[in-house]
């Protein structure tokens, strides 16, 4: 016990100290904190991007081998458990935790912005439709639940078929060996996943409250300065804390469930005031452009590494930097899925969703042709109401999307505060209070420095940058994850040779 209690406040203390050095930083110079992270960010950039665009489409490939091969039937957990969560609120939990404020953030910024600058097609043609709705696919759709959906897997399967901590160190059983697993290596890996998981929310955070203020200042005339952000910060700070501190399947399941219904109700709005035809169009032309150049999409490399660092690089660290928050989280939900029912849960079901979130939104703001959308993208944060202030019940969609904004907002901040406190408590998946309430603060501070520091720019800057090391951490997991199935399967075909022989006996 004397052992452990020491590795939990190691791992605690040293993950509070350098994630509190970067807020302090951050607060207290904003102009050096941003030149630190944009010097880190071109090292990346200028010599990286490949990693991330590789490392990506192995995950892909590696997912779906996983789904179909002779592993799928293994179940998360003993042969006899079975899920502990409706399939419904399940899916509602994990697309919380997994897209959230994004979705309202992206959902039609994103595409107005390739419609207007595609590449290789007029702007605002059909064309430019495609690309837009392509690029947008690409970004979220398989690539990061796919991203999710392996580290999650690892971790359900070290956790509840093998019974280790609920740690990333876990996952590299097979290779580190215990030892090594509760040693300095694995140490380090706990510690680099605390400090990722606090960048990666921090960066989704931050573009959360600047979404909420420019909503305010857009439909209330409340000024958009960072002491609304401020404001906003604290507020959802203490509702987060308040839902992480009572517990998973209270507030953390009830507002997965209230996010999924606001979702729903603001998707099935906008399609019914919205231009019907045109959407379906949308899908038909991206999705077979998705499908079709899926490949050659998922390795571009631009020359000019201008777009891509913007786009691709940007969006696979984000979903990079949010795998070890998660992944722990949807596994933490998934006890008793098998690896096929799993993959494809995770994969499938909320890439088509986001899909068609994207055609939607994106067809809302497309429609109203390429002056509208190079005035309503060149303020990001209030793109999404002014589109919907040019359709008939567009005001009420605007409020609604606030509230799931905030909503969003509160349960990606718990289900992290919960994961943190998992990742500082040697994987407890009941983690004190005490420790949720830190973390929840520190996720707070992060934020804060972030937007102190630059805004948009330094959020999207330091989550390429706090990703990169993490990067080779998932990489290397895919071999642990390969050789512990195989043992599995290996030790089940000698014990059921063993039973058969001594059936004959």
């Amino acid at each position: 016990m004397i052992n452990k209690a020491k590795k939990n406040n190691c791992v605690f203390i040293i993950s509070l100290i350098l994630t509190s050095v970067v807020v302090v930083t951050g607060m207290v110079s904003p102009n050096m904190f941003e030149k630190i992270s944009r010097s880190m960010f071109n090292i990346v950039i200028n010599n990286f991007s490949w990693v991330y665009i590789i490392g990506m489409l192995v995950l892909v490939f590696f997912a779906l081998f996983l789904a179909f091969s002779k592993y799928g039937n293994i179940r998360l957990g003993n042969d006899t458990d079975r899920p502990e969560f409706s399939n419904l609120s399940w899916f509602s939990m994990l697309f919380g935790a997994g897209m959230g404020i994004g979705l309202v953030f992206f959902g039609s910024v994103e595409p107005m912005k390739h419609f207007i600058k595609p590449i290789g097609a007029q702007p605002g043609s059909g064309e430019a439709a495609k690309f837009a709705m392509q690029q947008s696919y690409i970004h979220w759709g398989l690539h990061p639940w796919a991203a999710y959906s392996v580290m999650g897997l690892a971790l359900a399967y070290f956790q509840f078929r093998k019974g280790a901590p609920g740690l990333i160190s876990s996952i590299f059983l097979p290779i580190l060996g215990e030892k090594g697993v509760r040693g300095p290596i694995g140490k380090a890996i706990d510690i680099l996943a605390v400090f990722t998981t606090v960048t990666g929310i921090a960066t989704s955070l931050g573009m959360g409250t600047m979404q909420i203020a420019g909503g305010l200042e857009y439909m209330f005339n409340i000024e958009n300065t960072i002491k609304t952000q401020i404001v906003i910060i604290a507020i959802t700070t203490v509702l987060y804390i308040i839902s992480s501190t009572s517990g998973l399947d209270k507030g953390i399941k009830m507002l997965s469930n209230v996010n999924l219904s606001l979702a729903a109700f603001i998707l099935i709005g906008s399609i019914f005031i919205g231009p019907k035809l045109d959407m379906i169009k949308n899908l038909g032309n991206g999705g077979v452009a998705y499908l079709t150049e899926f490949i050659s999409q998922s390795l571009y490399m631009d020359p000019t590494k201008a777009w891509i660092s913007e786009w691709r690089v940007f969006y696979w660290a984000l979903w990079i930097a949010w795998i070890p928050f998660v992944g722990i989280f949807i596994a933490r939900i998934s006890k008793g899925r098998t690896i096929r029912e799993f993959i494809i849960g995770v994969t499938i079901a909320p890439a088509l969703a986001c899909i068609i979130w994207f055609t939607v939104f994106g067809t809302l703001g497309m429609n109203l042709g390429t002056e509208f959308a190079a005035t309503a993208t060149s303020v990001t944060e209030t793109a999404l109401f002014k589109v919907f202030s040019n359709y008939q019940f567009g005001n009420i969609l605007s409020i609604v999307a606030m509230i799931l904004l905030c909503t969003f907002f509160v349960s990606s901040a718990d289900s992290a505060t919960y994961v943190l406190g998992m990742f500082t408590s040697d994987g407890d998946l009941n983690p004190s209070n005490g420790k949720k309430i830190v973390w929840g603060i520190i996720q707070a501070g992060m934020a804060i420095s972030l937007l102190l520091s630059g805004g948009l720019k330094t959020l999207q800057t330091v989550s390429i940058v706090s990703a990169f090391p993490f990067t080779i951490i998932v990489s290397i997991s895919i071999i642990s994850i390969v050789k512990a199935l195989r043992e599995e399967v290996k030790q089940k075909h000698k014990s059921l040779s063993y039973r058969h022989t001594e059936k004959k006996y």
